[in-house]
């Protein structure tokens, strides 16, 4: 073999090396991995794959400069730039890529058949029935947390139905930019006129709670949080963009919100105050689990981990609970932030699949998403103080639950990047 075949060989197989990390990258960031965890991942699969990588991971780009440490130096011979959408969490799909990787790492599948996989995700199709699944998710998630809320039993209902045709509006959007560019905007919109209607006509509503636990799915809780993660962990630019991200949907929401509550006003529907029942607080250990079960479905959650995921929403909301109980709102963030931290790490330890699966489900009632929705309707409503307090309120319970997540770490080091 000549000098000219043996480079050509040798740069065939860094061109295989690198479209797999590539394509890697891309996966675990439509799947919703944050920055630090994401670029933690190309760098010890560069390396175990015998390069050296330079990777900046961003809400809507990856960019990754690539060099055969053979060489001596750090000057990147391969640039690629990647530019994609904001990710979703996806846990069966994070779940499948990690054990692609771990596989292509270990040998046991080689490079392009690895690719191969890894692209095959990007044209499969919806299983039957998951749109139906979706759209019930929405309406059993809006009416648990309306029962989490104390709304009443005419509340419960009335979030359940909003949420029903959230759902089906979030659906329409898929594939349809010029819908889903105003999907929250017109969620909003739906789910203000239906309560105000519903509380005018047919029963009086707890309206703001029935509001609030309707467009819970759609709040940017999980982005705010990901968002101070990573800030502080000097992820500065991937933290300030999605941070600007999670605003524009909070405003989105409040914008329809506003608008719906305008419309009522013109064609005359003012909810009267008046007295209203609460549920029993024993529906709460039921609302819970339902959400639970719900939130695993958008979360597309494996089969096989289920139990895990809901047991993970429990468990966070329990600490959370009883940390409030005792002591302040924020402590109850923060606590359920740690355990859920730590207990994420002893899984992906133990069963060696991403933490992600406990980590992700398990905050999903501690997230201020709510919050942050109820800070921008009092400041379209020109009640600017109140707006005040409540963002003040917003920053704590952020500020507690990222600390929670990073105390866990400490408590229980992770192994595993995901």
């Amino acid at each position: 073999m000549t000098r000219d075949d043996t480079d050509r060989h040798d740069r065939t197989a860094m061109n295989a090396r690198i479209g797999f990390i590539v394509e890697l990258a891309r996966r675990l960031h439509e799947y919703g991995t944050a920055a630090p965890r994401l670029e933690d991942v190309v760098n010890l699969v560069s390396a175990r794959l015998g390069l050296h990588c330079n990777v900046l991971s961003t809400p809507t780009s990856i960019v990754m400069s690539f060099s055969d440490p053979a060489r001596g130096d750090d000057l990147a011979e391969i640039t690629q730039v990647v530019r994609v959408p904001p990710g979703e969490v996806n846990l069966k799909r994070l779940c499948q890529v990690d054990e692609i990787g771990d596989q292509v790492i270990d040998g046991r599948l080689d490079l392009a058949a690895g690719l191969r996989r890894l692209r095959e995700f990007g044209q499969a199709r919806r299983p039957r029935g998951w749109y139906a699944l979706m759209v019930a998710s929405f309406g059993v998630s809006a009416g648990s947390i309306a029962a989490i809320l104390h709304t009443g039993w005419p509340g419960v209902a009335s979030a359940t139905l909003i949420g029903l045709l959230i759902g089906l509006i979030n659906i329409a959007a898929i594939g349809r930019p010029s819908i889903a560019a105003a999907a929250e905007a017109l969620s909003a919109l739906v789910a203000t006129v239906v309560a105000t209607a519903i509380a005018v006509h047919v029963m009086p509503l707890a309206l703001r709670s029935v509001v609030i636990a309707s467009l819970i799915v759609l709040m940017p809780g999980m982005v705010l949080t990901t968002a101070v993660r990573e800030l502080s962990s000097q992820h500065l630019v991937s933290g300030t963009a999605r941070m600007m991200g999670a605003l524009a949907t909070l405003l989105k929401l409040a914008f329809g919100t506003v608008l719906g509550s305008q419309l009522c006003a013109v064609v005359g529907w003012a909810p009267t105050a008046s007295p209203l029942d609460v549920v029993p607080a024993w529906t709460e250990w039921i609302a819970v689990p339902a959400g639970a079960f719900a939130f695993a479905v958008l979360f597309g959650s494996p089969l096989r981990y289920t139990g895990v995921v809901v047991g993970a929403v429990i468990l966070g909301f329990v600490c959370a609970q009883l940390g409030g109980m005792y002591v302040s709102s924020a402590f109850g963030v923060f606590i359920g932030g740690l355990v859920i931290g730590a207990s994420s790490n002893v899984f992906a330890r133990v069963m060696s699949r991403p933490g992600a699966l406990v980590r992700e489900p398990g905050i999903i009632l501690l997230v201020p998403g709510s919050v942050g929705f109820r800070t921008l309707s009092f400041v379209f409503e020109r009640d600017v103080a109140l707006g005040i307090d409540t963002a003040i309120t917003l920053v704590t319970l952020l500020v507690a639950i990222v600390a929670g997540l990073l105390f866990g770490d400490l408590l229980v080091p992770p192994r595993r990047k995901l």
